[in-house]
């Protein structure tokens, strides 16, 4: 049996085989090296940044005392340690517990039959003219139909992470919050295992040692991988994803 590809099937097929070539390129370059760390930089000029714009209420205008030592909003009477403008540092204790289970089953059944005829007179009159011997009118037509569906489905799954990371200030809200971001990245023999946290917090929720809880973080952006010869060898290779994004079955 013959089976017709998609035309942009070889085109596909092609461009996997180069992206795969340029990967595999580089990894027969780096043989025998550990996986490089890339260079500390400025979150504001990586691609893709973009300044944190939320709903913010009317400015107001600070009052200054010039014969008091206290300054208005002032959370100590000496400098605050905490982290408050661009620049400063923080420790953010990821914690991350989660635990779901779902377990779902649908099932569905319908049965339906339908007769269409014609009788009396009329019906009569067509088995005479129209319908050859051995069909009656009275029963033209005779439709059933069944069908079927049950489907089950279930989710079991548990997350467990708890780790600390220093972030930094990218930028003070209008309303005083501070939107952080952090990059960690631990290389272990030819693993390298990387932590990002981004998110806005307030400053009245970082402790006295200059810490906050993931769950005080709002908008929390946090991601954990890595990349190096592990994590190579349990990704799919390039040509099977993408046979499994065009293939039909």
């Amino acid at each position: 049996m013959l089976t017709l590809l998609p035309r942009h099937l070889p085109a596909s097929l092609a461009l996997a085989a180069l992206l795969a070539g340029c990967g595999t390129a580089d990894q027969l370059a780096n043989v025998g090296k550990p996986p490089a760390l890339n260079a500390i930089q400025d979150p504001t000029t990586t691609p893709g940044y973009r300044p944190v714009q939320m709903p913010m209420p009317e400015p107001q205008q600070a009052h200054y005392n010039p014969n008091s030592l206290w300054q208005s909003g002032s959370r100590a009477f000496f400098k605050d340690q905490r982290a408050s403008q661009v620049g400063d540092i923080l420790t953010v204790v990821v914690t991350i517990d989660d635990e779901a289970e779902f377990e779902n089953t649908t099932q569905r059944s319908r049965t339906e039959a339908n007769g269409a005829g014609v009788g009396g007179a009329l019906g009569t009159a067509i088995d005479t003219v129209f319908l050859p011997a051995g069909m009656a009118a009275s029963n033209l037509g005779d439709v059933n139909s069944n069908s079927n569906f049950q489907g089950s489905g279930s989710v079991d799954r548990e997350e467990t992470l708890t780790t600390t990371i220093a972030a930094v200030v990218t930028q003070v809200l209008p309303n005083g919050n501070l939107v952080i971001e952090g990059r960690q990245e631990v290389r272990v023999n030819f693993e390298v295992r990387e932590l990002i946290v981004a998110g806005i917090v307030r400053p009245e929720d970082i402790t006295a040692n200059n810490r906050i809880a993931s769950e005080m973080i709002a908008e929390a952006r946090i991601g954990y991988g890595g990349r190096g010869q592990i994590t190579t060898v349990q990704q799919p290779r390039v040509g099977n994803q993408v046979l499994d994004i065009l293939l039909p079955f």
